[in-house]
């Protein structure tokens, strides 16, 4: 059978699908991302919407097939369905965000039906963002995973993170892509074109070198603890208090330091539960020792069927924050009652929690406030922001144990240390099995723990204050530029299209 253009740009979707993912850790091919845009761009051109829409499906197969394959452990490893239900709803999971890169490449090709030059230039990258920007904050209460600046942390780009965030560094990398294959297909503007591309490098390499926040005050020693209880062990009744004693354990080795960050439910057990008999005994220890803790459990509301994901200080003052920003089909059931009666059909038993309020005071510990990010909270920079200035560091905590030895940890870390620069804040990052880690205001990780050990993690932070460009403005402005831009553009070419 003979291979066609059609199906050699098909191929190489998928193929392009692929460099993508390898752009973000753990592979980290930095510059494969733009790279991948620049086949996925060209493969767009001169076709129909409908055929670029195939072949943006195609490389959301390639993306995410490879990037967010960790599902399925979380599903049949411990979600305990079995091989075929996994995989179905690993496959499902894979197609629906699928259709985000496909939507983008219909919407290019609709707005220029033909190779517009220099117009183009600037379309798909606004096209692609937003797109992003709808898959990553709006459907399903957000799914940001492989966003296209994460991938681009070790590269001048990041500059312009505490500048714009996250998309508008993700604009300027698609925008290379778009420049870089405008460059290689016609010889027209050339110099112009290169120039533009020198010019965004080359200032953020220069934006890299500025320092936005400064410290207010002396070094703080933290410690992070790393149970690494597996998560088919972790919630089992007859482990609760060899688990409690552990990460007690852990903890007393450590009264030396100024706060210590256990990880997210590190207490397998409602805060009713363990209050009276180990927690108030706990934070008694932690006063006598000038410690501050920051523990994480879940916790009942008003009646028991309210119920939070929350993180507690303990020691000097006790407080509590309950999650916000809930985990689709892992905390709460969307699309329901259609999502519950598959699930359950397949005997896959989720949890059912609440949101906290959105204007929850921020919580204190080692004589400063701090910013609280439970799990994938620290994938959104909008809330990732609230409470500064006055919060002086970051804190996450996080349980990726539900996808074992994967690229999921891996992949979380990167997403984390996007909020440290965005804030110019460092972050205290604690795990269950990994990666737990300490990361400077501009990305950089200072120290981190080995995956899947029980261990603990040692080292000085510096709170800092001030603001950063973002955590003044935050996505608004770029988004609304970015909306301005494109509806701006799609006025300019009907224009030429009624000019024939």
């Amino acid at each position: 059978m003979r291979f066609s253009s059609n199906n050699y740009w098909d191929f190489l979707a998928v193929i392009s699908g692929i460099l993508f993912t390898l752009a973000f850790a753990p592979f980290d091919y930095a510059y494969l991302a733009p790279v991948a845009l620049i086949i996925l761009f060209a493969s767009w051109q001169n076709i129909t919407p409908g055929r670029a829409m195939v072949r943006g499906y195609l490389f959301g197969l390639g993306s995410f097939g490879l990037g967010v394959s960790w599902v399925y452990i979380s599903i049949h490893d411990f979600g305990k369905a079995n091989l075929l239900s996994s995989g179905l709803l690993t496959g499902l999971f894979v197609g629906f965000w699928a259709l985000f890169p496909a939507l983008a490449g219909y919407l290019s090709v609709k707005v220029l039906p033909i190779n517009r030059g220099l117009i183009s230039i600037t379309v798909v990258p606004v096209i692609w963002l937003l797109i992003e920007y709808f898959r990553g904050y709006l459907v399903l209460n957000g799914f940001p995973w492989l966003q296209i600046a994460y991938s681009q942390l070790e590269t001048p780009l990041s500059g312009y993170i505490p500048v714009v965030g996250l998309y508008g560094t993700g604009f300027l990398a698609a925008l290379t892509a778009s420049v870089s294959l405008f460059i290689f297909q016609t010889r027209k503007h050339w110099l112009l074109s290169t120039t533009v591309l020198v010019i965004i490098w080359t200032t953020g390499g220069v934006l890299q070198a500025i320092k936005w926040t400064e410290a207010m005050g002396e070094p703080i020693r933290v410690t992070l603890i790393q149970g690494n209880i597996t998560q088919d062990q972790k919630w089992l009744p007859e482990n609760r208090l060899n688990t409690l004693l552990h990460y007690k354990k852990m903890t007393e080795q450590h009264w030396d330091s100024a706060v210590i960050v256990w990880p997210e439910t590190s207490i397998p057990a409602y805060l009713s539960q363990v209050n009276e008999w180990f927690l108030l005994p706990l934070s008694k220890a932690a006063r006598q020792h000038n410690t501050d803790l920051i523990v994480s459990l879940p916790a009942h509301g008003n009646s028991e069927d309210e119920k939070y994901n929350a993180v507690m200080t303990l020691g000097k003052e006790t407080n509590i924050y309950r999650k916000k920003h809930l985990l689709p089909f892992g905390e709460y059931m969307p699309w329901q009652p259609l999502s519950g009666f598959i699930l359950n059909s397949l005997g896959i038993k989720l949890g059912n929690f609440k949101s906290g309020a959105i204007d929850q005071p921020l919580l204190k510990a080692g004589g400063y406030p701090f910013i609280t990010s439970i799990c994938y909270e620290d994938a959104f920079g909008n809330e990732g922001i609230r409470g500064l200035p006055d919060a002086a560091y970051l804190v996450n905590v996080t349980n990726d144990g539900w996808f074992g030895d994967s690229i999921e940890p891996y992949q979380h870390l990167q997403i984390a240390r996007m909020r440290a620069i965005e804030t110019g804040r460092f972050l205290l990052r604690a795990t269950n099995t990994g990666a737990t880690a300490i990361v400077a205001p501009d990305g950089k990780i200072i120290s981190q723990a080995p995956l899947f050990k029980a261990t603990t993690l040692t080292g000085t932070i510096t709170p800092m204050g001030g603001m950063t460009p973002y955590a003044r403005l935050d996505d608004t402005p770029i988004i609304y530029s970015m909306l301005i831009l494109l509806f701006v553009m799609v006025v300019f070419v009907r224009r030429l299209k009624a000019k024939g």
